[in-house]
C-alpha cells in the first residue's frame, strides 16, 4: 500500500465524503418527505415533460421520453434560439406523426414553445412533472437548482457543471433533491447499459481482483464547428459554438471525456481520486475563428487513496486513429468494459456478456418515469457530479501545468463565463491555457 493509502483523508476531504453520502442515501428512506406532482402517478397516468435546450442531444433526449413510456407527454420546448427550438419541434412533431403509436405523445402548444435566457424557468412554470436539461454545461447548475426549487423531477445531460463552483451548487442540489423525494437521472448513458452493467458488476465483485490500474481513452476526430457570421454578436456565435469554449462546455475533457472517467470511477466504487497530475494542449486544432480556444488533446494520471492510478487520454484530432474504450488490470485478469469480456493473466476470456442490447438511451428514461410511477425516487446526482468535478480538475491540471490534490479543486474560486446573460453581454475570450502561465485560481 502506498504512503497516500494509509493516511487519514484530509478534515476537506472528510467533509466532502459526508456531504455527498447523503446523496447515495437510500431512496426507500424519502417516502415521508415533501411528495412533488407526479410523484405517485399511476401506470396510465400522464407524466408531463418539458425540454430545455432544443439542440441534437436534447430533441433525441424527448425521443427517448417517448420511446421509454407510452404515457409521456411532451409539452414544453425552451431554448436561447428560436432557430433551435423550432428545427427540435418540427423533428420531434414529424417524428412522432411517422410512428402512429407515439402520436399523441408530443403535444407541445405554440404556448407552451420559449425563447430566450430566461426559456428555462418558463418551461418550469409551465406545469412540467419532469425536466430534460440539454443546454450547454455551463447553465446545469442554475438549471438544475431551479428544476428542484419548483419540485419538477429531472434528466440532466452531462456534465453538470464546468467549475467548482458549478459542482459545489450542484452537489447543494443533489442533497435538496433527496430531502424532496426528486428523482434525477444523469446522462451518464453507460450506466444504464445493460453489458457495460453486467461487467461492471464483476469487476466490483472482484472477478479481476484487486484493481490496480484503470486506462481510460477517448480518442476522436472532429466534432462539427460553425464559422463566425457578421450578424452574430460574439455571446450568440459563442453560444451556437459552445464546444470550444471553455466556459460553456468544459473544454472536451468535460464535455465528452467524462463518459470514460465516470465508467473509471465506477470502478473505484464512486469515489474521488486524492490528486491529478495532466497535461495537454492545442496542436492541430487551431483555428480561433471554428475552434475557440480549447485543447485537442488531454492525458491525465490521477491517483486514488488505495495507490491505484487511473490513466485517462482523449483527443480531437481528425485523420488519426481513434479508440475508445475502457481498460481494468487487476491482480487476477484483464476487463475491456466496452467488449463486456473478462480475461485471465494469461488472456483467456473467462466472462463475456451475451445478453439483451436495448437502447442504454431509452433505459435511462425508463428508470425515471418507473421511479416516478412507483413513488420510489432514484437519484444519480452523487456519481455524476463527482464524475464531472474528476474531469474538470483534469483539465485544470492540464491548463495550468500543477499537481492538484482534490480538496484543491474542489475549492477552486474560478468561476467560468459572464456576469451577465444577454446577446450583447460582453465576452472575451480568454488566450489558450499556457501550462506554467495559466494560474490556478
Amino acid at each position: 500500500m502506498t504512503q497516500a493509502a494509509e493516511k487519514k483523508p484530509s478534515s476537506a476531504r472528510r467533509e466532502f465524503l459526508k456531504t455527498t453520502a447523503v446523496a447515495g442515501m437510500a431512496a426507500g428512506a424519502l417516502g415521508t418527505l415533501v411528495v412533488p406532482r407526479g410523484v405517485h402517478a399511476k401506470n396510465q397516468e400522464v407524466i408531463r415533460v418539458g425540454l430545455i435546450g432544443c439542440g441534437g442531444r436534447g430533441t433525441g433526449a424527448a425521443r427517448d421520453a417517448m420511446l421509454a413510456d407510452p404515457h409521456v407527454r411532451i409539452v414544453a420546448l425552451g431554448d436561447v434560439f428560436e432557430d433551435k427550438l423550432q428545427n427540435s419541434y418540427k423533428n420531434l412533431q414529424r417524428w412522432a406523426q411517422q410512428h402512429p403509436k407515439h402520436k399523441q405523445q408530443f403535444a407541445v402548444t405554440k404556448e407552451c414553445c420559449f425563447v430566450g435566457f430566461d426559456a428555462y424557468q418558463k418551461v418550469l412554470d409551465s406545469g412540467v412533472d419532469v425536466v430534460l436539461l440539454a443546454t450547454p454545461p455551463h447553465f446545469r447548475p442554475q438549471h438544475l437548482k431551479a428544476a428542484v426549487e419548483k419540485g419538477v423531477h429531472v434528466f440532466a445531460e452531462k456534465p453538470v457543471a464546468v467549475d467548482a463552483p458549478g459542482v459545489r451548487s450542484v452537489f447543494e442540489t443533489v442533497k435538496q433533491a433527496e430531502k424532496k423525494g426528486l428523482s434525477i437521472v444523469s446522462g451518464l448513458c453507460w450506466r444504464y447499459d445493460y453489458g457495460v452493467r453486467e461487467t461492471m458488476k464483476r469487476v466490483l465483485d472482484g472477478m479481476i481482483g484487486d484493481v490496480l490500474a484503470i486506462h481510460e481513452v477517448y480518442n476522436t476526430g472532429y466534432l462539427r464547428s460553425l464559422a463566425r457570421r457578421p450578424d452574430w454578436s460574439e455571446m450568440e456565435y459563442q453560444l451556437r459554438n459552445w464546444l470550444y469554449f471553455t466556459w460553456l462546455s468544459g473544454d472536451h475533457n468535460v464535455e465528452q471525456h467524462v463518459h470514460s472517467l465516470d465508467k473509471g470511477i465506477w470502478c473505484m466504487n464512486d469515489q474521488a481520486p486524492i490528486n491529478c497530475v495532466g497535461t495537454g494542449g492545442r496542436q492541430v486544432r487551431t483555428d480561433p475563428n471554428r475552434f475557440g480556444h480549447i485543447y485537442d488533446h488531454f492525458a491525465v494520471c490521477y491517483e486514488f487513496a488505495n495507490g491505484t492510478k487511473m490513466f485517462s487520454y482523449c483527443r480531437q484530432q481528425s485523420g488519426t486513429d481513434r479508440d475508445v474504450n475502457d481498460y481494468f488490470i487487476g491482480t487476477k485478469g484483464f476487463c475491456n468494459v466496452l467488449r463486456h469480456t473478462i480475461t485471465d493473466r494469461k488472456g483467456k476470456v473467462i466472462w463475456r456478456y451475451r445478453g439483451p442490447k436495448p437502447s442504454m438511451y431509452v433505459n435511462e428514461h425508463q428508470a425515471l418515469y418507473q421511479a416516478i410511477r412507483e413513488g420510489k425516487p432514484i437519484n444519480n446526482g452523487r456519481y455524476m457530479t463527482i464524475s464531472t468535478m474528476v474531469a474538470i480538475m483534469g483539465r485544470m491540471s492540464a491548463y495550468t501545468g500543477r499537481k492538484l490534490t482534490w480538496e484543491q479543486a474542489l475549492g477552486s474560486k474560478e468561476r467560468l463565463g459572464p456576469e451577465e446573460y444577454s446577446m450583447d453581454a460582453d465576452v472575451p475570450v480568454p488566450p489558450v491555457a499556457m501550462p506554467g502561465v495559466t494560474p490556478f485560481i
